[in-house]
This record gives C-alpha cells, sequence and structure tokens, in this order.
C-alpha cells in the first residue's frame, strides 16, 4: 500500500462555523472513540475526484464533522465548528481485489484500509471524520471511514452517507439535506432539574476506579461472522408466536446461544447492553433528522434457568420490556440528571469498557439494521462488502443488513477463545 494523497477537505463554511457547542449529556455518554466503517466496491468503482467532489458538497450541511474537540479554560470539553475540515487520504494497493476479498471478507486484517485511530486522550484537535480511499490494482475500491461517537451516532452517520452517495450519484444536481442541528434542544433540563433513575450507575461511571469487568489478553478474544438467512429469520418469528422484529429475534437467539456456549451456571444472571434511539422517545419528540448523539441503553436482564428454559416469545418479551422502560420520563430523567451535574461543575465519564474487557456473562449489542450503509451507491451500484472492525471486547456484538443477494442478517460478534467451538456448533440450533 502506497499513500499518494493527504489533505484536509474544507466546505463552503456553514452558517454555524466560529460556534463553540457545549457536548450535551447524550454526547457525554457516547464512547470516546473512533468508530471505523470500510466498504468494498468492485471494478468499475467512483473515481477519487468524483468522491471528494460529492464530500465538498454532502458534508456542507453537517458543519461538526469538520470541526474539532477542544477543551475550554474550566477544562470541558466542547464541540468547535471550525470548518478544519475533514481529513482525506488516497493510497494505491499493488493487489486485485479479488485475491483479498473472499465471500465478502478480507483474507488480512482490515486496520490498514482506514486511518490510523488516535488514542483516547489523544482526541482533541483531531479530525472528526477521517477518510482513506483504497484504490485496487483492478480498478476496485475499499472506503475506509473513521468518525468520532462524540460528534454523531450511528443513525446521524448512516444519514451523511446517505448524502454523500447521493452527492457523488448526481452531481450538479444535488440537493442539500437540511438536518436539525440544534444539540442544545435535544436535552433541556426542568426548571427543577429531578432526575429519577441512578444514571451514574447505567450510563456513566461511578469514578471510583474499579472495572465493571475483567480484562483479558486481548488475543484470547476472537472475531466471528456468522451469516442468518432470510429463511433463518422468518423461522425464528414464528417460532416466537407474536409480532416482533428482527432484531429482537436474532438477539433473543444469539442472547440464549452465547449463554449456552459459555456454560454458564443456571443460577447465574446475564444481561444484555442495547442501544436505544431516542429521537422520538424524547417527549417532546426530537426530529428524525437530527445529527448528533441520542442513543441511551437498556438493559435486558434473566437469570441464566429462564433464559434458556423459556420460549423464544418471553426472551423477546424480556427485550421488549426492557427497551419500553426508555420512554419519555427516562429520557427526561436522564438529561436532568446531566442538568444536575453541569450545575456541580462535574465531568462525567463515560460507562465504556475498555479494550480486552470481557463482559461474560453480560453482552451488548448495538443494531444497524435500520442503516443504509449497505446500500450506498456512489454511481456504481451497492458495496460487495461491509467489513467489520476489530471488536475489542468480549461479549460485544453488531447486527447488518447482509449484503448477499438474498438479504439476510450478519452478525459480527467478539467471544473469547474457549467459547469459540461451542458457539459455532449451535449458533443455527432452533430448540
Amino acid at each position: 500500500m502506497e499513500m499518494t494523497s493527504s489533505m484536509m477537505v474544507k466546505p463552503v463554511p456553514h452558517p454555524l462555523v466560529g460556534e463553540k457547542v457545549a457536548l450535551t449529556v447524550f454526547d457525554r455518554a457516547a464512547a470516546d472513540v473512533f468508530v471505523p466503517t470500510v466498504l468494498v466496491y468492485l471494478a468499475p468503482a467512483p473515481s477519487n475526484e468524483a468522491l471528494t467532489g460529492g464530500l465538498l458538497k454532502a458534508v456542507a450541511p453537517y458543519p461538526h464533522l469538520t470541526g474539532r474537540l477542544t477543551v475550554d479554560q474550566l477544562g470541558r470539553r466542547f464541540l468547535h465548528v471550525n470548518n478544519e475540515g475533514v481529513l482525506l487520504i488516497e493510497t494505491t494497493v499493488q493487489a486485485n481485489l479479488a485475491d483479498v476479498l473472499v465471500e465478502g471478507r478480507m483474507t488480512t486484517r482490515a486496520d490498514h484500509l482506514y486511518p490510523t485511530i488516535p488514542e483516547p486522550e489523544e482526541n482533541n484537535g483531531e479530525a472528526l471524520l477521517q477518510i482513506q480511499l483504497n484504490r485496487y490494482r483492478c480498478g476496485g475500491l475499499v472506503i475506509g471511514i473513521c468518525s468520532h461517537h462524540r460528534a454523531a451516532d450511528g443513525l446521524s452517520m448512516s444519514m451523511f452517507f446517505t448524502a454523500w452517495a447521493t452527492a457523488v450519484r448526481e452531481g450538479d444536481d444535488f440537493t442539500m439535506p437540511t438536518p436539525f442541528l440544534d444539540r442544545a434542544k435535544t436535552a433541556v433540563p426542568q426548571s427543577t432539574p429531578t432526575p429519577v433513575f441512578d444514571h451514574r450507575s447505567l450510563e456513566f461511571t461511578r469514578g471510583d476506579g474499579e472495572a465493571a469487568y475483567a480484562v483479558i489478553p486481548m488475543d484470547r478474544i476472537k472475531n466471528l461472522t456468522v451469516h442468518f438467512t432470510a429463511e433463518f429469520v422468518a423461522d425464528l418469528k414464528a417460532r416466537v408466536g407474536a409480532r416482533c422484529s428482527t432484531f429482537q429475534c436474532l438477539l433473543a437467539h444469539v442472547w440464549r446461544k452465547i449463554t449456552a456456549a459459555r456454560a454458564l451456571k443456571p443460577e447465574e444472571f446475564t444481561k444484555v447492553r442495547v442501544a436505544v434511539n431516542c429521537r422520538g422517545r424524547a417527549d417532546p419528540p426530537v426530529p428524525l433528522n437530527f445529527f448528533g448523539n441520542m442513543v441511551l441503553w437498556a438493559f435486558p436482564r434473566l437469570q441464566v434457568r429462564d433464559l434458556m428454559s423459556s420460549s423464544y416469545g418471553s426472551v423477546v418479551g424480556a427485550i421488549r420490556d426492557a427497551v419500553a422502560r426508555i420512554d419519555g420520563e427516562y429520557v427526561q430523567s436522564f438529561v436532568d440528571f446531566g442538568g444536575v451535574a453541569d450545575a456541580n461543575g462535574e465531568e462525567l465519564v463515560a460507562a465504556a469498557a475498555p479494550p480486552g474487557s470481557m463482559f461474560c456473562p453480560d453482552a451488548e449489542v448495538d443494531s444497524w439494521l435500520g442503516f443504509s450503509f449497505h446500500q450506498l451507491d456512489f454511481g456504481t451500484g451497492a458495496p460487495a462488502a461491509l467489513l467489520p472492525p476489530d471488536l475489542p471486547v468480549e461479549g460485544l456484538m453488531f447486527l447488518v443488513p447482509s449484503h448477499k443477494a438474498k438479504g439476510g442478517v450478519d452478525l459480527f460478534m467478539a467471544v473469547a477463545e474457549e467459547h469459540v467451538a461451542a458457539f459455532e456448533q449451535i449458533c443455527y440450533c432452533l430448540d
């Protein structure tokens, strides 16, 4: 791989340029990390020039992405909307994609295909959106993207990626989107902030230095990809016996299978941290085109004997009930908690697990099933593959729409090496 270009792409300044935007309590609850996404396009793929031109147009209505994280005189972080730009790197690779892409997976690690991710303590001042265009000898293209989670959540980045692809396809006919950008309006405490839930233990850490989970050597954590066909998902839904989403039925299934593979004791408890989009759950609701962070977490929790002996319908019910508890009252309580912390000058620390953490007996799931990554068409068709990043935490999983022609869902999951064989043996068993 040879780097041929590295530059900052700066669009026409947005009216918000110059603003110093305080991080909302939702921003501060998000992990202080860059999130990589890697998309593979077979030849003929769009040119770098077309991609760069489309990027200039598409990023203009999203000025936070061209800003930087920094700190004020009191040491509090904020988003400086300064139009410093998007980092754009171009490389050439002296290989053919067909030789390194096998059944939608690269034969080598993917971390060289996106910009080097800074350590969390080095995030201030870094470009919040970093893109690497890797051009292969055959003309194929791999786009590696890193975006900082405190700038935007997954739904927001999906909106931006869609705008970028549309701008490349439509050229001069591109109509700029008008996202809702007022972060302050998404987190307004009551006149007398009154948090009623224990947010310090759920969304943030108590700061006592005690790790919630054990940390193990990274080489003990193995990344698996499991493909669930559309027929498998339909069969799962039939076994639930009631209306349920693809996400709910697959989470119920995977939760049971990883619990069995871990050979947990029947009296133990296990829970799953489930990301929940709060835009429509807030009271009043926040526009669905809000660009920023507005995610909280539900925690369905069951005793192992109940998880393993209950019907799929019962497990789905436990998941649905936990998610339903993230309602308008809960969201307002969370916002009020942030208001109290601000009034006390408290620095909140997100409850993000460090690399090497072992969630066992628990797990964490993010759903990308509602995102458009697998459909991003820059003018030459949808991607041939969406490559997962190396997941650094045991028990962390993503559900994404499959790139396969017949659809279905792909599960990307980090599993402890001693549980891999058992999980792979039973992951398709319906019992």
